[in-house]
């Protein structure tokens, strides 16, 4: 057991079970194992009850009395004289009581009353467990917490029942309840508990439902099944009016619904009850006399509208108000719970002390759990100066008014919905300081262990604990900077990359942090973090490869991010599903990216002579060594040589990884227009504008080939896939094939335009040009044969349509969406205000214009 189940439990752990005397209320059945063997089965059986406990449900009910001033008998009485409920009561048929109702309305409490009178009235073989779930409490928020609450008290009372979890703990240990198949492994658990034959009759108890706040539908959907599955097992949960669980519950075939609004006459005395016990107190405490405190209880009667939160947070007001000042402030307090939460919030606001109670208070409600006074000292810097100063903390805390309560040391919030939205930043400040104070506070054998081998069930916690402060940053550290997100903080990103906070934390403090985690027997927490971290990295990764990718459609507009950019990312980008609802709706069938990022990280665009790194898209050199212009760059197509063409009427060849010139190719009368590598880099060609094409041998730069025929500058050169055609295009309208080993001109084509860009197609069928597809053959040609092309409509283009070079999808001439470069188009058709484009890759994807405007 740990440090919060009293001592008195310990202590009388017989057999299979441990025995609370102190909370406990109902009967308990136990095994008391003789001398011998069954006791190691009865400690093996004690460990997986200790393990299986999250929490205790009887202490939380405990706490929650507590905390509300004790369960008032006489406030909910009246439910036990409801037909609703005593049909479920009575009825066999009649298994699910929902009770539902608004904030406020005192369900909780409800519950509490009803659990005792179950606990008091109930035969003796019979069992009762209950669960409290908290929303504000990541420890009993979730639907395995509720699970493995119902089972700590079932098997606390019936030790048999052990034998089922027993099952499945023994491969796995602890990690078995907190792995993420926790939920289908608990389940089957439970359904065999609940088809136990020795199980008699059962009361199962979840309040709160809509405070479950990780798989609630999983776990109304199993209260469902279960509810009409077995005959001998009650259930009663309660929730706020939600629609969804109301969804849920409808499937249920033995329900019964009692509604809080329905039953407004009950409920509105229960709270007149609790008014006159509340204000009875105060007129004890206060020495108020009887003016005042019938003032006060007619002021709470004619504004609390029925709800007992109302009536508390007034009268935990009241307790430090002076009693002459109560007839002034009464009037203060507005009606309806949402107006008193904007009522004190203004207060604060209006105080001197104003940032700091706001700072504490989005703090506090943003925490997993409710956290002790040096937790909250290490959350907030404010608090930094008066740490080792807890009166002055709890005096702030005091200036809080009733959003805050301190109980034994430890701080609960009474509103946290009115300052859970939209606080990612203080997520991000809580992330940021657990750091520091884990930072500060973490270091080899916190607790003087000294030997290597002392077993943790063996530690005693010093005093004072060294790791008071940072035990709440050990546990959800990770937590606050998953919960950030991106749209946070700038730092996010930073705190994720290689050198960051994160970064830096791991390699420094990681196996400090495990010690601290193992100390507070928490080690399962660290696996669970490090795969909510993995995710997070997952993120980032996303991130970065969305930006490489589209850093240049980005750069030049950037409205691209929304269209460009999310088009062409992969269906299972993180980023791209964050912000699907940003995306273009005026392309109806999209294009189809593939799931996953493809090799290509980015495509650099720019008009200088350069060589760039690949990871980031930073230029790494600048060429230098020729006299002129740079006409064109190609690279050999193993990556290891670039090649250069310069109106200086010179080819330069350069080592790709150095920078290095290698080879300067000379012999021609006019600038050198265009170069190209062939595939099995045996050749290079290079072209001119004195009409000729010269083809080098790449390794010893021997011209072996100068090709004539042309009687214009050649604007192009391209080898086939092969390696045996070469192409060249020319100003005088003219495409030549030559036999790239012999220089002989195997066909020559009559183009009406101009082409300054020509490639073949794997087949070597076609040439593909900037104006269409153009059809080759090698057989010889009536020299005025022309060809038959697709020609292009004017330049300047009306609605949709592709830009000349087709890196773009424009409108009216105005540039639209940029196209990566495996998506623009090998071929294209536009009808009024559809485009089609089919890319080299294989897709097909449709723009329909609606109305881009």
């Amino acid at each position: 057991m740990d440090d919060h189940t009293p001592s008195a439990g310990r202590d009388q752990w017989v057999g299979n079970v441990i025995i609370d005397s102190k909370v406990h209320q109902g009967p308990i059945n136990y095994t008391i194992y003789e001398d011998g063997g069954p006791r190691n089965a009865a400690k093996q059986d004690l460990e997986c009850f200790q393990h299986l406990r999250v929490t205790d449900p009887r202490h939380d009910k405990k706490r929650i009395e507590d905390t509300k001033g004790g369960l008032l008998k006489d406030s909910y009485r009246w439910i036990l004289e409801n037909p609703d409920f005593q049909r479920w009561r009575d009825d066999q048929q009649s298994r699910l009581l929902w009770i539902k109702g608004d904030p406020g309305k005192g369900k909780t409490m409800l519950l509490c009353g009803i659990a005792n009178e179950l606990m008091s009235s109930m035969a003796k073989t019979a069992l009762l467990s209950y669960f409290f779930c908290q929303a504000t409490d990541s420890r009993i928020n979730t639907a395995t917490a509720v699970l493995r609450g119902l089972l700590y008290l079932l098997v606390n009372q019936q030790p048999s029942l052990i034998l089922h979890v027993r099952k499945k703990y023994d491969s796995a240990g602890k990690a078995f309840f907190e792995d993420t198949n926790a939920w289908v492994a608990l389940t089957e658990i439970f359904t065999d508990v609940l088809q136990d034959p020795s199980l008699n009759t059962t009361y199962l108890i979840i309040d709160a439902l809509d405070e479950c706040i990780t798989d609630l539908p999983k776990l109304l959907d199993f209260v469902v099944k279960q509810s009409s599955a077995s005959s001998h097992v009650k259930w009663i949960v309660s929730s706020r009016n939600w629609p969804n669980i109301e969804e849920r519950l409808e499937r249920a075939g033995h329900k019964v619904r009692l509604s809080l609004e329905l039953n407004a006459e009950s409920v509105s005395k229960a709270v007149s009850i609790f008014i006159k016990q509340k204000v009875s107190q105060l007129a004890r405490q206060k020495k108020y006399n009887e003016r005042t405190r019938d003032a006060v209880r007619a002021h709470l009667a004619s504004n609390a509208n029925d709800t007992f939160l109302w009536v508390a947070l007034v009268c935990q007001d009241l307790e430090v108000t002076s009693k002459w000042s109560v007839l002034k402030k009464l009037n203060l307090f507005p009606p309806g719970l949402d107006s008193l939460y904007g009522w004190m919030m203004q207060r604060i606001n209006k105080s001197d002390d104003a940032e700091l109670c706001k700072q504490l208070l989005a703090s506090i409600a943003l925490v997993y759990r409710p956290i002790t006074l040096e937790e909250l000292a290490a959350l907030v810097e404010q608090l930094e100066d008066i740490a080792d100063d807890p009166e002055s903390i709890r005096e702030i805390i005091a200036l809080c008014g009733s959003f805050l309560t301190l109980r034994e040391e430890t701080i609960y919030f009474a509103a946290k919905e009115v300052f859970l939205s939209g606080r990612e930043d203080v997520h991000y400040t809580i992330f940021a300081r657990s750091l520091e104070t884990m930072f500060r506070t973490l270091q080899r054998d916190m607790y003087g262990l000294e030997a290597l081998g002392y077993p943790v069930e063996d530690v005693k916690q010093p005093d004072p604990d060294p790791l008071a402060a940072s035990h709440y940053s050990c546990m959800y550290w990770v937590d606050h900077l998953r919960d950030s997100n991106l749209k946070s903080s700038a730092g996010y990103v930073d705190g994720l990359r290689e050198g960051g906070v994160v970064d830096v934390f791991l390699r420094k403090k990681y196996l400090y942090w495990l010690e601290a985690l193992s100390l507070y027997k928490s080690v399962p927490k660290a696996v669970v973090s490090m795969a909510e971290l993995w995710l997070l990295v997952q993120l980032v990764h996303d991130v970065y490869r969305f930006v490489m990718y589209h850093k240049g459609a980005i750069e030049s507009s950037p409205l691209q991010a929304y269209t460009s950019a999310l088009l062409f990312s992969p269906t299972k980008s993180l980023i791209r599903r964050q912000f699907q609802h940003e995306e273009p709706k005026w392309i109806t069938i999209k294009p189809a990216p593939g799931a996953s990022w493809s090799a290509c990280l980015q495509t650099l665009e720019g008009h200088s002579r350069s060589i760039w790194d690949a990871s980031s898209g930073a230029c790494l050199q600048t060429l230098e060594g020729h006299s002129d212009s740079v006409t064109l760059v190609a690279f050999s197509y193993d990556s290891t040589r670039l090649a250069s063409a310069s109106y200086d009427r010179t080819v330069k060849i350069w080592d790709a990884s150095s920078g290095a010139c290698l080879q300067m190719l000379e012999g021609y009368s006019g600038y050198v227009s265009s170069v190209a590598f062939s595939h099995d880099l045996t050749w290079l060609a290079s072209a001119s504008d004195d009409g000729t094409v010269k083809i080098w041998d790449a390794s010893s730069s021997a011209c072996l080939q100068t090709l004539k025929g042309h009687s214009g500058y050649v604007s192009s050169v391209a080898f086939s896939h092969d390696s045996t055609w070469l192409a060249s295009a020319s100003d005088d309208r003219t495409v030549k094939i030559w036999d790239a080993s012999s220089g002989a001109c195997l066909q020559t084509l009559k183009i009406s335009k101009v082409l300054n860009n020509i490639s073949f197609d794997i087949t070597g069928s076609y040439l593909h040009t900037e104006i269409g597809a153009v059809s080759i053959s090698v057989t010889p040609l009536v020299p005025s044969r022309t060809p038959t092309v697709i020609e292009p409509q004017n330049a300047r283009y009306q609605g949709l349509a592709l830009s000349s070079d087709g890196t773009w999808i424009t409108h009216n001439s105005k540039n639209l969406v940029w196209l990566p470069s495996e998506y623009r188009p090998s071929c294209s058709a536009v009808i009024g205000k559809k485009i089609g484009i089919g890319a080299g890759s294989g897709r097909v994807w449709i723009c329909h214009s609606f109305d881009v405007s």
